[in-house]
């Protein structure tokens, strides 16, 4: 271990404890604190001011870049303990435990292309779909009520990162979102295997302004009353042999090509509003 003053040689018992319970929902509901596990998630919370609170390291020479200078506590863990803090068969080796981020709707002031999660409930795919708004300048995501925590680990680690980088509202009934989306005047478009081609709406101009996509669930889609609530229905065309494609695959698609659309047209994306 790196001799760091700011590195503590031990973790305590008390701080383990209090650590452990936000591996579990409760613990973070009461706590309002969530858990980041490795060194990609850890060093993007950190790029938020305020929002890392401790830190705890397996080996803190290791991760001595990311140590300098963070002005939080750091504690060193042992192996036993690391485990306890992960649900990964082979922890990453460094945590932070953060405040949950809060955003209200008027985060997506200005917003130009939005992904609404309807009742997303695998946490990689919410957070793969996460990272794929992302990865392709969308302003803001929204998983509505039913869908994944926002904050279960498997979510947060599937995101890798992203979800510091973009508003993410939670908890509202999708058709609050959809209203919301449609009052800024976005063109609400739900993706499934039923509608107008995804390459012939963009060839005809129907990406070019705001856009709020809804994704359905993975097992089920959308049912056709909240299908209805979209200005259109759009499949993505599939010139090969696979049945579908998976929640996140159809997702990165659909904003890659929205994206592409707007920024061709100048409409641009990707204003990131940080709480």
């Amino acid at each position: 271990m790196i001799d760091e003053p700011n590195v503590a040689p031990g973790l305590p018992a008390s701080v383990l404890r209090s650590v452990r319970r936000l591996t579990q929902r409760r613990g973070r509901d009461i706590t309002g604190k969530f858990l980041a596990e490795g060194r990609q998630a850890v060093r993007e919370a950190l790029g938020t001011d305020g929002l890392v609170e401790e830190l705890i390291v397996l080996d803190a020479e290791r991760h001595a870049d990311l140590l300098a200078d963070v002005g939080v506590p750091v504690w060193h863990a042992s192996e036993h303990q690391m485990r306890q803090l992960s649900d990964t068969v082979t922890p990453q080796g460094i945590v932070a435990v953060c405040r949950q981020l809060r955003y209200d709707w008027d985060a997506l002031d200005d917003a130009r292309l939005v992904v609404i999660c309807a009742q997303v409930r695998d946490p990689g795919n919410a957070g793969t779909v996460i990272r794929c708004a992302d990865a392709f300048g969308a302003d803001a995501v929204i998983l509505t009520a039913g869908s994944v925590e926002i904050y279960n680990p498997k979510t947060v680690r599937s995101t890798v990162g992203s979800l510091f980088h973009m508003p993410i509202l939670t908890g509202a009934p999708l058709t609050e979102a959809v209203d919301r989306v449609k009052e800024l005047g976005m063109t609400v478009l739900a993706a499934d295997g039923d509608g107008e081609p995804l390459d012939l709406l963009a060839a005809g101009g129907g990406l070019n302004g705001p856009v709020a996509w809804i994704m359905g669930n993975e097992a089920w889609g959308l049912p056709e009353g909240d299908a209805e609530l979209a200005d259109q229905i759009v499949a993505v065309p599939m010139w090969g042999s696979a049945e579908s494609l998976n929640l996140s695959s159809a997702a990165a698609v659909c904003l890659y090509a929205t994206a592409s659309a707007q920024r061709r047209k100048g409409e641009g994306g990707g204003s990131h509003v940080r709480a």
